[in-house]
C-alpha cells in the first residue's frame, strides 16, 4: 500500500477527491498525513476522515530555506511513500526537492511546458489560445518545469473567464493526479524511471 503526503494551501478540492477515491477498498493507496503551509480550509476534509494534519507556516521563519528544514522534519516523522501537492502555493527550497525527488509529484491547470507559474488559467486566457490543460508532474527546482507523468487537453470555450475555464479544468487535474497515484501504487509508473 502506498502511503500518501498531501501538502496544501487552500480549500483542498483535490485532495478531498483523492481522500474519496482512497475510501475505496481497492485503491492502492492511503493519505497518511495532510500538510499546509499556513492555516487551510482543506483541513476540514482531513479531519472528516480522520487523517492527521500538521500545519508549518511559512511567515514563522527567516527562509524559505528553514521553512523547508522544518517541513522536511515533519514529513520525516510520517515517512510517506510520496509527497503530493495539491494547492500548495509556495515553492519548496531546492534542499528539501533533492532529499524527496523524484517522490514529490505536483498538479498544475495548464498543459505544461506552456503556461508555468501560480496563473497558468490566466495566463492562458490572456494569450488567447484555443485550448490550455492539465498536467501532474515531478516536482524539480524549477516552476513546474519537471517531468511530466501525465497530462490532458481542456478546451478553452468563447465567453470563458479565469473561473468558467478553472472550473473545467479541475475535473481533469483530479482526475490525472489520481490516476498518477493509482499508476505509481501499482508499479505501473516508475517515478525513478520517469525523472
Amino acid at each position: 500500500m502506498l502511503t500518501v503526503a498531501v501538502l496544501i494551501s487552500g480549500a483542498g478540492s483535490n485532495l478531498r477527491a483523492l481522500l474519496d477515491e482512497a475510501a475505496e477498498a481497492d485503491f492502492p493507496a492511503r493519505v497518511i498525513v495532510v500538510g499546509a503551509d499556513r492555516e487551510a480550509a482543506g483541513f476540514a476534509h482531513a479531519e472528516e476522515y480522520g487523517i492527521p494534519t500538521m500545519l508549518v507556516p511559512w511567515r514563522e521563519f527567516d527562509s524559505r530555506e528553514e521553512w523547508g528544514a522544518e517541513l522536511g522534519a515533519q514529513l520525516d516523522v510520517w515517512k510517506p511513500d510520496l509527497v503530493v501537492l495539491s494547492g500548495l502555493m509556495r515553492l519548496l527550497p531546492p534542499s528539501l526537492v533533492e532529499a524527496w525527488s523524484p517522490r514529490i509529484i505536483n498538479t498544475h491547470p495548464a498543459y505544461l511546458p506552456e503556461f508555468p507559474g501560480p496563473h497558468g488559467v490566466r495566463d492562458a486566457l490572456a494569450a488567447g489560445v484555443a485550448q490550455t490543460g492539465a498536467s501532474v508532474i515531478i516536482v524539480d527546482n524549477g516552476v513546474d518545469s519537471g517531468p511530466i507523468l501525465a497530462q490532458e487537453r481542456v478546451p478553452v470555450i468563447p465567453g470563458d473567464d479565469e473561473h468558467t475555464l478553472h472550473e473545467r479544468i479541475k475535473p481533469v487535474e483530479r482526475r490525472l493526479m489520481i490516476d498518477v497515484i493509482r499508476r505509481i501504487a501499482t508499479g505501473d509508473l516508475d517515478l525513478a524511471a520517469a525523472s
